[in-house]
């Protein structure tokens, strides 16, 4: 018999309750209203993009801090394809640059929450929680304009990403709203089977650490999302219980991550970047460490 019935997993599935969904809400109007208060900010072209496990719609309770990113739009990056230049799509040179937008920023949220609830990481302004909100990390980016599908020089054909640095200068790009629709693709395929899998799988790994079992160091909410999006969309059958989509995908998973060659091509939700390469936080064998681990704690049988 498996460890936790359907019942208890169908629990599990579910969001944030009504309580923290309103501190998230919260924290997210209070940057929104810092931002647009500062006087060399309010004025620029910034769109806010929620990202993260609340952005995708897969956090789970006690997980439900926020990742906000402040993307100025009046100056942005690019990348084309091999051989074209700037000119040939009417761009110029931009008058902001990126430490001075990160400072502002700064200044905007320390006069909004004072400067004793912020904390400069390396690579995000992290506001402390309160009774009134959750804890918040706030990403300055630029607009990221990536041309290298177009072929037609023309302005507008480009994929929206954002690019910012670290305090360590190191350049960052990502796609949060390429990851965030496709996540809600392939909800829509699995009959949203697989938004609350990934919930699942979250809930589970607290377990595990709550319960004292070993669980690898790498194994991110983000890298559980990507391990999920790379599952066939049948696993997720609308008349599977929640233990059989559990076991699938488990099986599934660990017997394709035992070698290099049969998940090395596996993508992010965005499917812009690999998910398993060299310099992440997890590797190959974690992932699969951390599937048999998840396997026995559920106490599941061939």
């Amino acid at each position: 018999m498996a460890k936790y019935t359907d019942e208890t997993l169908d629990s599990w599935r579910k969001p944030a309750s009504e309580t923290e969904e309103q501190k998230i809400s919260n924290a997210i109007s209070m940057i929104k209203d810092a931002i647009n208060a500062h006087d060399s900010l309010k004025n620029k072209d910034i769109e806010f993009i929620v990202q993260g496990s609340y952005g995708n719609n897969t956090n789970i309770k006690l997980d439900s801090d926020i990742d906000v990113c402040v993307m100025l739009k009046d100056t942005f990056y690019f990348e084309f394809r091999e051989g074209v230049k700037k000119e040939e799509y009417g761009i110029i040179d931009g008058t902001n640059s990126f430490s001075d937008y990160k400072k502002l920023i700064i200044e905007a949220l320390i006069k909004k929450f004072g400067v004793e609830h912020i904390t400069v990481g390396n690579k995000s302004i992290k506001i402390k929680s309160n009774t009134y909100r959750v804890q918040a990390d706030v990403i300055p980016a630029f607009q990221f304009r990536n041309y290298k599908n177009d072929t037609e020089n023309k302005a507008g054909n480009f994929i929206e990403g954002i690019k910012f640095f670290s305090s360590t200068s190191d350049s960052i790009i990502n796609y949060p709203k390429v990851h965030i629709l496709n996540g809600i693709n392939k909800n829509t395929n699995t009959a949203r089977k697989f938004k609350r899998t990934v919930r699942l799988y979250k809930r589970i790994k607290n377990k595990m650490i709550e319960d004292g079992k070993p669980v690898p160091n790498g194994i991110t909410s983000f890298l559980i999302e990507g391990l999920l999006w790379n599952t066939p969309n049948d696993t997720f059958a609308s008349t599977a219980s929640w233990n059989e989509i559990l076991k699938n995908s488990i099986i599934f998973l660990y017997n394709k991550t035992k070698e290099d060659s049969t998940c090395k091509e596996w993508g992010e939700v965005s499917e812009h970047f690999y998910l398993i390469h060299s310099g992440r936080k997890w590797t190959r064998n974690d992932i699969n460490t951390f599937l048999h681990q998840m396997w026995n704690y559920l106490e599941y049988t061939n």
